[in-house]
């Protein structure tokens, strides 16, 4: 999750013109990039949250397993969760502050952490409830799970 979170913020501040000035994603680090210049801090940042959602959603999409729905619905709970514990923390290196620092509306971040952590929570939850009550034996046969409900 904070790899492909940490990666949005890089994809979008590459894209926007920035220069690296530094950046660590290494897994047992705390994951962070810094861009200066920035030439568009808005969309740096708000392309770890976005791009930390979306790249697991389109891979759930395209691959149809229950696994990687787990890993999808848990990237959304994980970026809705952080943004909004950011907020409340206002450690002013952490995403939510800074975005609203750039001139982000607490309005777009409180609907982004609602609809993450709403459909996340849903989402975790039926794969939670899928793998703990399915037959080990019958989802073992190699084939690709499709139930998505």
């Amino acid at each position: 999750m904070t790899f492909v979170h940490e990666s949005g913020h890089l994809i979008c501040g590459f894209a926007c013109g920035g220069t690296l000035t530094s950046a660590d994603l290494l897994p047992w680090h705390l994951p962070y990039s810094f861009f200066e210049p920035d030439p568009h801090p808005l969309v740096t940042l708000w392309g770890g949250p976005i791009l930390g959602v979306l790249i697991p959603l389109a891979i759930a999409f395209a691959l149809r397993t229950n696994w990687m729905w787990f890993i999808a619905n848990f990237c959304l709970l994980a970026n809705g969760s952080y943004l909004a514990a950011a907020w409340v923390s206002g450690d002013r290196y952490l995403d939510t502050p800074k975005l609203l620092e750039h001139g982000a509306h607490p309005f777009s971040i409180a609907i982004y952490c609602l609809l993450t952590t709403g459909f996340g929570h849903v989402g975790l939850r039926r794969q939670c409830l899928f793998v703990l009550t399915s037959n080990p034996a019958k989802d073992s046969t190699g084939s690709p799970e499709r139930n998505m409900s």
